[in-house]
């Protein structure tokens, strides 16, 4: 028998309605029709809940092969949600850009490390577009942490991209306006990205 048709055996045992067992197993109705017809196997803590409830032991309710086959599965998406949180406060960082002391100014011939508020040498264009940049990782970290939140997987995947993206032009604009410590910073981040975003792909 398998494990769909066992906990169906089992509620309707209690005489339960798929509600209920909702209700007791802490899950959503759909979650108990979609483990009842076979679409998909619930988590490990909801396996023992249900053998709790039940009062059956895991093995009674799955395979030892198929019981590996979903703590396999689950660890995967534990450690891909691990990864796009991660990612996502790699772009909140990028907030440093702007507080950090990584522009220089001089002044009466010496040259003084100030931040993005205080950099007055470079053009009013330059500064602009370096405050839209900035601006934008970090919004895209903020976006990217909620979306992790709520497990909206396929638009999480997109705004890695676009964050990769936009790393690589604020790169090459930095390096075109010439200001050193801020590439190298920048730089980091998206190394750090990268190896965060090649991580995610490998667990899928």
């Amino acid at each position: 028998m398998e494990f769909n048709e066992k906990l169906q055996s089992l509620r309707k045992s209690q005489g339960l309605t798929q509600e209920e067992l909702a209700d007791a197993l802490f899950v959503s109705r759909t979650a108990i029709s979609k483990w009842e017809s076979g679409r998909g196997y619930p988590s490990i803590d909801s396996l023992k809940e249900i053998s709790k409830f039940f009062s059956v032991s895991i093995d009674d309710l799955l395979s030892g092969e198929k019981l590996l086959s979903i703590a396999e599965k689950e660890n995967k998406s534990n450690i891909r949600n691990m990864c796009d949180l991660l990612f996502g406060i790699v772009d909140l960082l990028s907030f440093v850009l702007v507080v950090l002391p990584l522009y220089p100014n001089t002044i009466d011939g010496f040259v003084y490390s100030v931040n993005l508020f205080n950099y007055t040498q470079t053009t009013g264009l330059n500064k602009t577009v370096c405050w839209i940049m900035f601006a934008l990782l970090v919004v895209t970290g903020v976006v990217k942490i909620i979306l992790t939140k709520i497990k909206a997987e396929k638009c999480g995947k997109s705004f890695m991209k676009i964050s990769i993206v936009i790393s690589i032009l604020t790169v090459l604009f930095l390096t075109i306006t010439r200001e050193v410590y801020a590439v190298v910073v920048v730089f980091m981040l998206l190394i750090i990205k990268g190896i965060i975003f090649l991580k995610n792909i490998q667990n899928k």
